[in-house]
């Protein structure tokens, strides 16, 4: 930042934990290289509904990220969300326009394109996904809806939030869902059926580094891991699936793709994509 005025425009990151996150490192950088006024930070948020408030009636407070735990109940505070996201069901992203607060989700098409990027085709492939959380559900409707799976296997703890998002995805795609409560058995059998693994939960996150819900015998050579826990950059579950042969994709990946899509609609701006991902790579010592 060159300076600070009464013009300058705020964005933020609200979450619970929210410690952990580069995406003041990554937007900052990005502010400063294209010369824009404006600044980001972080705020530790319990009260989601009046933090929403807040951004409403402060006129500079421009756009606002949304992580754990709060992308689902976010959407309650909003005044208009896409419908392609009113049907996932979740958001990370609000965009303050003079009062009024449209929010949408960069999750899913950051997942995808990480995918993609990776040379992963999913085709008539079965995709199995821990969690069904916030960024599990935008990333289970983008594939189920544009990726051409032949079955999208759903493995969470929370049976209620499990169940409607399986119920939301069979009456919003064609694409087969089977949801199952997340034990060591559904785990060994999903793996043993998926050509592709996705980790959705915050397993194996700063400061947990040594933990993962997949026992690396479980892995086949032919398989891919997709981990969108960035931080640390490789995950135990991406480390052991590595050492196994497999092809991996980093959550970082996904962490960038999101955060240029959610740069653009902040500032009107091409994100300047290299910097971004030069700051992030740098912050977790790659």
């Amino acid at each position: 930042m060159k300076h600070i005025n009464t013009a300058t425009q705020l964005c933020a990151i609200i979450g619970n934990p929210v410690g952990h996150s580069l995406s003041p490192s990554i937007h900052n950088a990005a502010f400063l290289a294209l010369g824009l006024n404006f600044v980001y930070l972080a705020f530790k948020v319990e009260d989601v509904g009046s933090a929403l408030c807040g951004m409403r009636a402060l006129n500079n407070f421009r756009g606002m990220s949304v992580t754990i735990p709060h992308k689902v109940e976010v959407m309650k505070y909003v005044d208009e969300i896409p419908d392609v996201d009113r049907h996932i069901g979740s958001i990370n992203t609000v965009i303050n326009n003079d009062g009024r607060l449209t929010g949408f989700g960069t999750d899913g098409p950051g997942a995808h394109k990480a995918i993609m990027d990776a040379g992963i085709e999913l085709s008539g492939k079965t995709v199995l996904m821990l969690g069904a959380g916030g960024s599990a559900r935008a990333i289970a409707f983008t594939l189920a809806q544009k990726a051409g799976l032949s079955r999208l296997i759903l493995l969470n703890n929370n049976k209620e939030r499990l169940n409607r998002l399986a119920t939301d995805l069979k009456n919003s795609t064609n694409t087969p869902i089977e949801p199952e409560k997340l034990s060591t058995e559904s785990i060994a059998a999903g793996v043993k059926d998926a050509d592709l693994i996705i980790n959705t939960t915050p397993v194996g996150m700063h400061p947990n580094e040594d933990a993962s819900l997949v026992p690396p015998d479980l892995f086949r050579p032919e398989q891919a891991v997709f981990d969108i826990v960035y931080n640390p950059l490789d995950t135990k579950l991406l480390t052991q699936a590595r050492e196994r042969g497999l092809k991996i994709i980093r959550g970082v990946e996904m962490f960038i793709n999101q955060a240029v899509l959610q740069f653009e609609r902040f500032t009107g701006e091409k994100a300047p994509v290299d910097i971004m991902r030069r700051v992030v790579m740098e912050s977790l010592g790659s």
